[in-house]
């Protein structure tokens, strides 16, 4: 490895030119990778339909698994670099956060926290609940049922106005409330259709999958920053995975976690060029995830 510096020091050794051109959005891309998700998901649940055990339940994980990878699209949405028109950032935002019961403007404000103050134990709303320390918390946050309880809980505080997030300006707190309360409202409504005219789909291809494929998504964003120093350099704080194409092209390329931190304007498409140029001074990586949660397990150790 080169000598050590920041992230800021090595994104200042990037030529201008070349840094605008990691920065610009297109629309293209965003649109290519999200029919291919979108098509996978097709796939996947016309599997979950057709199918009975054992396959049905292999069928519900894979399904399950692209269907809760929404995430990342709305994760880059969030960000407005999925795509360089504004209103499919929205859209993709607005329909992946419903399906994830994660509305878009509360994660934004969320996730923008988290960018600032990365690893901040005092500041960083990710660190707010402390990340698993023994197998048996680790066993418990991979069943995805916290995450489920806290998504639930944050529709209701920011519906009732009560609990609100310290990261969110008191100007947005009002559309905040509004957001969860059209999402709840949403729910309600959807549930009540389901009852009365038995959409069974809606259980079979939604519920039960998400349920499936939670695990895989948490047992994923562990790794982005876990067992990696409390400091502000975001080339030792965040960890790139480097892993198989297929996860790569699931979560959007954000195994390359460490360039995104680095540069959060930079689009997902161009993070694998932007992680080459910082490769020599990458300081948290992994070589998989199995070998990023064998990291973690260390970590307890010492």
């Amino acid at each position: 490895m080169q000598s050590e510096v920041t992230h800021k020091e090595a994104l200042a050794m990037i030529a201008g030119e070349e840094l605008a051109s990691l920065k610009e959005l297109s629309d293209a891309p965003g649109i290519l990778h999200l029919s291919g998700h979108l098509l996978l998901l097709v796939l996947t649940g016309w599997s979950v339909l057709v199918t009975h055990e054992p396959v049905w339940l292999l069928a519900s994980l894979a399904h399950g698994t692209l269907l809760v990878f929404l995430f990342t699209p709305l994760h880059e949405s969030i960000h407005e670099t999925a795509f360089r028109s504004p209103w499919l950032n929205r859209s993709v935002a607005a329909v992946a956060g419903f399906l994830l019961l994660l509305p878009p403007r509360y994660f934004r404000y969320f996730h923008f926290a988290h960018h600032r103050f990365t690893q901040d134990p005092a500041q960083d709303p990710e660190l707010e609940k402390p990340r698993p320390q023994t197998p048996l918390q680790y066993a418990w946050h991979l069943t995805g049922l916290p995450y489920w309880k806290a998504a639930v809980m944050a529709l209701l505080n920011d519906a009732l106005g009560r609990n609100i997030g310290r990261y969110v300006p008191a100007s947005a707190i009002p559309k905040l409330i509004l957001e969860a309360r059209l999402y709840l409202a949403s729910y309600a409504v959807l549930a009540i259709l389901g009852l009365a005219f038995r959409l069974d789909w809606i259980l079979w291809l939604w519920v039960i999958p998400a349920l499936l494929g939670q695990p895989f998504l948490r047992a994923y964003l562990l790794a982005e920053h876990a067992a990696c120093p409390f400091i502000a350099d975001m080339l030792a704080n965040t960890r790139t995975t480097f892993c198989s194409g297929l996860v790569r092209y699931v979560a959007w390329n954000m195994p390359h976690h460490t360039a995104h931190h680095a540069l959060p304007t930079v689009p997902f498409h161009r993070l694998p060029k932007l992680t080459l140029i910082l490769e020599s001074r990458l300081k948290c990586t992994a070589r998989s995830y199995p070998d990023a949660h064998r990291q973690i397990f260390r970590a307890w150790r010492s």
